[in-house]
């Protein structure tokens, strides 16, 4: 059922005050991609058992494959359901179409990355329709995200090892933060700093020192998110969250568990045939992984729903 646009208004608002508490408090708020039912119902459960608040959040392919309006009413119910607090995010968009498109359906938090789709695009093309996103979304009071360039790796299990020199030409720096928010006028800037997308072999080493940097020269009131937080040491989600660090993003984590437990429960049950019935097994494998980054990010008992 479509949300009118007070109700919209409304969940924005709160959201709005989430990201505020998040600052004034330390904390980050976790933000958990979903391609299935089964993966909100472990995050719902999570965010009950936890009195977390969190973010779902689905990329291009995510809303192609369940669809728009269907993510924000099951989103909604589950809400409903669950009595949590939870919000709506569109991860990585990458054309101002698809983001004026969520912002209608009420989505509360909007990233659009211009990059995604071309990596090649210039400066200009990235401010341009970044801004045009952000003005948009002022009808609602959704919040946009943004960065000035292409965020490398992919959400999936990768063999290769990660090359830390290429990835440091594309840190974020803390003038180049500036200059973007700035131009854009932006709610939320996606940091750089050794995240990465995917799960690789070795742990993933974030650069803490530039991330307090970047916060220290942010404007009042801006939020900093990290991407590709997936195979991150909990350690430095713990540092993240009290230097400035309000949102992050999880989704290669969830995946390799899902499908793990999935081929475990499929091979040890080779006669069953109705899968919902093992399914209860992942629930709880994939539960198990949102709870732990909840604890990392300290936003646990943070919820005011």
């Amino acid at each position: 059922m479509a949300l009118s646009i007070n109700e919209i208004r409304d969940r924005t608002t709160h959201a709005r005050h989430l990201m505020q508490r998040a600052r004034q408090q330390h904390f980050a708020v976790g933000a958990f991609n979903i391609d299935n039912q089964e993966t909100l119902i472990a995050i719902c459960r999570a965010a009950q058992k936890l009195k977390a608040p969190v973010l779902v959040e689905v990329s291009h392919g995510e809303v192609e494959a369940i669809g728009l309006e269907n993510i924000r009413d099951m989103v909604d119910n589950y809400i409903e359901e669950y009595g949590i607090e939870m919000y709506l995010n569109l991860d990585h968009s990458p054309t101002v179409e698809a983001c004026k498109r969520a912002i209608d359906a009420g989505f509360e938090f909007i990233h659009i990355d211009i990059s995604q789709a071309n990596h090649d695009a210039s400066d200009e093309e990235i401010v341009r329709d970044t801004k045009e996103v952000v003005e948009y979304a002022k009808f609602t009071g959704a919040l946009v995200e943004s960065e000035p360039h292409y965020f490398g790796g992919s959400s999936n299990v990768h063999e290769e090892a990660i090359d830390y020199e290429t990835i440091k030409k594309t840190f974020s720096t803390p003038e180049g933060a500036t200059r973007f928010i700035e131009a854009t006028g932006i709610d939320t800037f996606a940091a750089a700093i050794g995240n990465l997308h995917g799960k690789y072999p070795v742990p993933k080493e974030l650069d803490i020192e530039l991330l307090t940097r970047i916060h220290e020269v942010l404007p009042d009131g801006h939020n900093i998110s990290l991407h590709g937080g997936s195979g991150t040491p909990l350690h430095y989600f713990e540092e993240a969250s009290k230097q400035g660090v309000s949102k992050i993003n999880i989704n290669s984590d969830m995946r390799y568990v899902f499908r793990k437990t999935l081929e475990q429960v499929l091979a040890d049950n080779p006669t069953e045939y109705a899968v919902v019935k093992l399914m209860p097994t992942v629930y709880e494998a994939v539960q198990a992984v949102v709870e732990e980054k909840i604890h990392a990010f300290g936003s646990a008992g943070k919820a005011i729903r």
